[in-house]
């Protein structure tokens, strides 16, 4: 059996606990360790129905509390200030031997809370949760036709999303969600999620369609998309060279062999235009190591570590050229311990399990997560099979990175900000007013043109996974586009 709480019923109750709303300034202590039967007092009562973390102190024997947030970044502000828990994260890009953490039982006396996205809803099942704390948010990626951007916004659940979520407690005694949002804010919310075809980017499959020789304007999609996605689809294809025309689309050449990767076409067309550029090793390695999970791993507890180990790896180049060096070290310690056991004459199977195992204590010692690398690694051998299959040859341009740069451009030349006078970032194309992400290796150095891949969408819009390229460039590789959207970047 499981209760629901929503939040009016939270702020009313006066029985079972106390609760304490914290907001930017830090989280706030509680008056006693012991329950008073009462809510206790809060700093800012005024703000109430603006909080979305919420602490539930509940004195009924040992239990796994699983709280629901869209991102990892709250372990820190519970750890060490919550006595007696034992807080756990859990996320995809997590390493496995973290992951595993969350299954494994406390000891006596200590509460296990563990902080997940919503990889806990369907992905795993864990036993012995008895509270669901509830953000009622979600973090999901969507597409803007009118600015051509692909966007990972923070934005609230469906109904069906949250009773997914409600499941998860009370398997295998009572249990309870508690709900940061009131009951009505919750009838008020879509009965299911937008289904991914209706928000997100389209031209993968609008490129598959044309592919069969299909019109994607008048085919009968199960749940249609948007006209605007469609035709935002088509006009970039037409912007990748992959269409002639938007008024009756017909591969090209390069949007053939573009269709026989799967991937984004924009990458595709990255990795067919790397020939040209003498790099095409360091673009599939590139684009490999963006194809899965964020390959860094930063706990809260040893984040100078961490940021320490990985320091050697960076490039001010930017984010694409740091994710080559740390592919490059890390396909160096493989082939070295190849040599090494092919010197000493083990058979084969030791000699996985020595590379496996070398791998994972290199990737330890420099906190990156061993899975995603073995991940990207795969992804790569995929990439080079198909380009030795159409002829793309195996060139490389060493450690010069300017070709890298420029040939990054050739597909993700929509995805460039420019520094303003007022010292603020505005996407070339759209003109919105954008920031560096902090995890870039370029934040607080204000280049004056940046290319980046993604738009991460909190408070405001943040720019992720950048490189740093001249102006120039984009006149020089794309005259078009640089002609209708005409730079203005200015010097500090």
């Amino acid at each position: 059996m499981i209760q629901q709480v929503f939040l009016e019923e939270i702020l009313g109750h006066t029985k079972v606990f106390q609760w304490h709303a914290w907001f930017k300034a830090g989280l706030t202590s509680f008056e006693d360790n012991k329950p008073t039967g009462r809510p206790s007092s809060c700093q800012h009562p005024t703000r109430l129905p603006n909080f979305n973390r919420l602490y539930i102190r509940i004195d009924v024997g040992p239990f796994t509390t699983l709280l629901r947030r869209t991102g990892v970044n709250l372990q820190k502000d519970l750890e060490g200030k919550c006595v007696p828990l034992k807080v756990y994260p859990l996320y995809s890009s997590l390493p496995s031997h973290m992951q595993l953490d969350v299954f494994r039982p406390t000891a006596p006396g200590i509460r296990k809370v563990i902080l997940s996205t919503n990889i806990a809803e369907t992905s795993v099942t864990i036993s012995g949760i008895k509270y669901i704390i509830d953000s009622g948010m979600v973090k999901n990626r969507s597409h803007h036709p009118g600015t051509g951007l692909d966007v990972l916004k923070v934005q609230r659940i469906s109904q069906a999303q949250a009773w997914q979520r409600t499941g998860r407690a009370g398997r295998e005694s009572p249990g309870f969600c508690y709900r940061t949002y009131t009951n009505q804010e919750f009838d008020s919310f879509r009965k299911n999620p937008i289904p991914e075809i209706q928000r997100c980017n389209l031209t993968s499959v609008v490129l598959q369609l044309l592919t069969l020789g299909i019109n994607p304007s008048s085919f009968d999609f199960m749940d249609k998309p948007p006209v605007e996605y469609v035709d935002g689809a088509i006009e970039q294809l037409k912007q990748l060279g992959a269409i002639e025309s938007t008024a009756s689309p017909k591969l090209t050449a390069t949007g053939k062999l573009m269709a026989q990767f799967p991937l984004d076409p924009r990458y595709s067309k990255i990795i067919i235009s790397a020939k040209d550029y003498n790099c095409v090793q360091e673009i599939l390695t590139i684009v490999a190591m963006l194809s899965g999970e964020s390959v860094f791993v930063n706990p809260p507890a040893k984040r100078e570590k961490a940021v320490a180990a990985q320091n050697k790896f960076y490039s001010t180049a930017g984010d694409h050229i740091t994710l080559l060096n740390i592919y490059r070290n890390y396909n160096n310690v493989a082939q070295k311990k190849v040599r090494r056991s092919v010197r000493t004459n083990i058979y084969l199977l030791t000699t996985i399990t020595l590379l496996c195992s070398c791998d994972h204590i290199w990737c330890q010692d420099n906190f990156l997560n061993n899975r995603n690398l073995q991940y990207a690694s795969k992804v790569r051998t995929q990439l080079s099979e198909l380009c030795e299959r159409y002829k793309v040859p195996m060139s490389t341009c060493g450690q010069d990175t300017e070709p890298v740069r420029k040939c990054l451009i050739t597909g993700l030349f929509m995805n460039v900000a420019e520094l303003q006078r007022e010292k603020k970032y505005v996407t070339v194309g759209s003109k919105q007013v954008v920031s560096i992400h902090p995890s870039s290796v370029l934040f607080g150095s204000r280049p004056h043109c940046v290319l980046f891949t993604e738009v991460v969408q909190t408070g405001r819009c943040y720019l992720r996974q950048l490189s740093l390229i001249d102006p120039q460039w984009l006149t020089d590789i794309v005259p078009e586009y640089a002609r209708k959207h005409r730079l203005t970047s200015y010097a500090s």
